[in-house]
């Protein structure tokens, strides 16, 4: 057993030592960029078992990518081996543990797959027939977004999501034919585990009895449904006496679109009375010009705890910010200025180029590959969304479930069977909520149908019989709790066994599906083949039985959790792209760190987006933030004059963001616009100017670079437009006539109108 020697204590900060050492009813550790949140935590579960006893089997620590949960799992072992024990996994993994074990009351069967989005848009074309196309995503993304807030079509607050009566119908309606397959989709994983605790006072006290201490990472990510959820399994409103640590930084919530709600952690002391909080605030990654930045922007959000970082590196280089005439200048301005420095001897690795949305990689990509920079881009297709992958994820979730409508939908006819959509429907519809296999055996089909419905049943029971229910130990074999073994640690594998890769190279060789996409691959020239290859290697690890198959199931089903999709961490991994420049959404590069950055595309309308106002605006700042604290040495902003979006060309304005740097934080490259007089210590008139320019109606409407019409001068375009000393909103419009003219919007609206409103 490794010891665990004051020591190694010795190596933490005063505010990380205090986390560690900390007890009492709970708390909250507010955690900065940078300043070794994961030290904290593997360090006091470790801390936890040996110095305070606490049995590991009884802490359940959580986070939401599975590659943050299994390094913390690999450096709390580190220190502690009995931490092996503790139940370390992502939320997603510990509901679907949960809803394995308590299948029946959550409703569902046991050996359920996860549906992702595109499953959820069949379901949800499957039940209502009668909705259009274009409306079936809109209707997945609210089905989603009530099931991060914790709501069931029932549920009184459903309009919280902009649902309605129809809404409810519908949502009702989805749930009905999701739980005819027995499946479940991604909201399910949390929604199911904290309904089924709420409702049933027998489960609930039983976790109450199993876990002790409760850790969550990265709780600023946390929706609504999971802040429920930990409250019903800490059983805070029942005095459980359950240990509860949450871990985040409310200044990086940047997931509010996908259901993050930065309100769990501001009022985080309030749900959890008696809650001490501690910040994190020696910054071990960027200089002290970058965070004061960083500062400067952030500082200006009101729903926040407030800190300021400290950084131990020293001072290091101010931030550059350039001002560029168009997307091309700034697009050459970082391939110069990357090149200049590799010539130095700077690796094209130590940079990354940021944007807020993938559109804009396109002029980096097409100039890198003329000029020969060597360059990845972060974000694109992910391996579990090919084509092959999925067809082949489909057929295995099948064998695990045969009442799995879409997988059956997918796979039946593919390659092609003779078995048609109508086909189809006549099979599900008389086998929905049963054995679809049965089904298709029973019922009456054209003949050409019914010869490939044959022919797809002989696979399936083919396949169906090389799955034994479950494994059989050898002799001495020890294992951990079956309870824990979904998500845990890989097994080591016996070259001697048969295990789950076996069972898939049949899948591919007997449905027709390596054939068909081998095809594929001599007119495309892609890896399709190679793919799935890869597929069945990732099996090796897994005993050939079913419960091996429901494990690989959710392995791979739970990597694709909706932050695990923004994250793309597998991309980064692929050795082919070291030694290459980073092109990267703000987004994805959340928990990611870089010696050289530049964010680019800082104008309005573009970062932030336009029409933010509100909590909106506040999470555009927090990305900035986010974007800001990824650089350790050297840090680049980039501004143009002009850009072409939506397939013209505008004039732009810098983004507000930059009016909020101070002066003397920062150096000035290029033109500086006129309406720029930078932020400054003593800036009362230019930073009202600035400020009011986002904030007031008139001024929003008439922004540079909007489309006017004047009933004398005909079409036009505001070239500029700012405030007077008297607080008087004046713009100058370039008219296509070619005359140029200014006008006061306040008096003036009924003549001069913008276009599109």
């Amino acid at each position: 057993m490794t010891d665990f020697s004051p020591q190694y204590l010795d190596v933490l900060n005063e505010e990380q030592l205090a986390a560690v050492t900390h007890e009492g009813k709970s708390l909250l550790i507010l955690a900065g960029a940078g300043t070794g949140k994961t030290r904290v935590v593997t360090t006091k579960i470790a801390w936890l078992i040996q110095q305070k006893h606490v049995d590991p089997y009884s802490i359940l620590a959580v986070t939401f990518t599975k590659e943050a949960a299994n390094e913390m799992r690999e450096r709390t072992v580190a220190l502690e081996e009995r931490a092996a024990w503790a139940n370390i996994r992502t939320f997603h993994s510990w509901g679907a543990n949960f809803l394995r074990r308590y299948a029946d009351e959550a409703g569902v069967s046991k050996n359920f797959t996860v549906y992702d989005e595109d499953d959820m848009a069949t379901i949800v074309s499957k039940a209502i027939p009668s909705l259009p196309k274009k409306e079936i995503s809109q209707i997945v993304k609210k089905i989603s977004l009530a099931k991060d807030y914790g709501l069931t079509p029932q549920s009184k607050n459903l309009e919280l999501v902009g649902g309605d009566g129809v809404f409810a119908e519908q949502y009702a309606l989805y749930q009905e034919r999701l739980r005819s397959t027995g499946n479940v989709d991604f909201g399910d994983l949390i929604l199911l585990p904290y309904l089924t605790l709420k409702n049933n006072e027998a489960i609930r006290r039983d976790m109450h009895f199993r876990y002790r201490v409760i850790m969550v990472d990265e709780y600023q990510d946390s929706n609504i449904a999971q802040s429920l959820l930990l409250q019903e399994l800490s059983g805070v409103n029942e005095n459980a006496g359950t240990y509860v640590c949450v871990v985040g930084d409310d200044d990086q919530s940047i997931y509010r679109f996908r259901g993050a709600d930065v309100r769990n952690i501001l009022e985080f002391k309030n749900q959890f009375p008696g809650t001490d909080l501690i910040r994190l605030v020696q910054n071990y990654r960027s200089t002290q010009e970058i965070l004061y930045c960083a500062d400067c922007v952030v500082s200006n959000n009101a729903g926040r705890l407030g800190k300021t970082l400290v950084a131990a590196r020293g001072k290091g280089k101010k931030p550059t910010l350039v001002f560029l005439p168009t997307q091309d200048d700034e697009v050459q301005f970082c391939a110069d200025l990357i090149e200049q420095q590799h010539k130095k001897g700077v690796p094209y690795s130590e940079w990354a180029i940021l944007y807020r949305t993938n559109a804009q990689s396109l002029g980096f990509e097409t100039y890198f590959m003329n000029s020969k920079i060597p360059y990845g881009v972060v974000g694109t297709l992910k391996f579990y969304e090919r084509e092959e992958i999925k067809d082949a994820i489909a057929w295995i979730s099948f064998v695990a479930n045969p009442r799995d409508e879409v997988a059956f939908r997918r796979i039946v006819n593919k390659p092609v069977r003779g078995v048609g959509a109508a086909s189809q429907d006549k099979i599900v519809e008389a086998g929905l909520g049963q054995n679809l296999v049965s089904a298709a055996k029973n019922i009456k089909l054209p003949k050409k149908a019914s010869e490939g419905v044959a022919e797809f049943c002989k696979i399936f029971d083919e396949l169906n019989s090389m799955l034994p229910e479950e494994e059989v130990a050898s002799e001495g074999e020890a294992s951990l709790p079956q309870e824990e073994v979904t998500g845990s640690a890989p097994r080591a594998v016996d070259a001697n066994k048969l295990s789950l890769a076996d069972f898939i190279k049949e899948v591919c060789e007997k449905t027709g599906l390596n054939e068909f996409h081998e095809a594929q691959d001599e007119i495309a020239g892609t890896q399709k083949l190679s793919n799935l290859e890869e597929l069945t290697n990732s099996a090796v690890q897994y005993p050939l039985c079913r419960k091996g198959l429901i494990e690989f199931l959710d392995s791979i089903n739970l990597d694709r959790s909706t932050l695990g999709e923004e994250l793309g961490d597998e991309e980064l991994k692929d050795p082919s792209l070291a030694g290459k420049v980073t092109l990267i959404t703000v987004h994805t590069t959340k928990g990611r760190e870089y010696k050289r950055v530049i964010i680019t595309g800082m104008e309005y309308g573009v970062f932030p987006r336009e029409g933010k106002v509100g909590d909106d605006l506040e999470e555009e700042r927090r990305l900035f933030y986010v974007g800001i604290t990824r650089a350790q040495n050297e840090l680049y902003f980039t501004s143009c004059a002009m850009r072409r979006l939506y397939g013209r060309t505008n004039y732009m304005q810098p983004s507000p963001f930059l009016y909020e740097l101070k002066k003397g934080s920062f150096r000035v490259l290029g033109q500086q616009p006129f309406a720029f007089h930078g932020a400054s210590d003593a800036e009362a008139d230019a930073g009202a100017s600035s400020s009011a320019a986002y904030s007031d109606p008139i001024a929003k409407k008439y922004r540079k670079g909007a489309m006017v019409y004047h009933d004398d001068w005909g079409h036009g375009q505001i070239v500029s437009g700012d405030f007077t000393a008297d607080g008087e909103y004046v713009v100058t419009v370039n008219f296509e006539t070619g005359g140029s003219k200014k006008f006061l919007p306040k008096y003036q609206s009924s003549s001069l109108l913008v276009e599109g409103t």
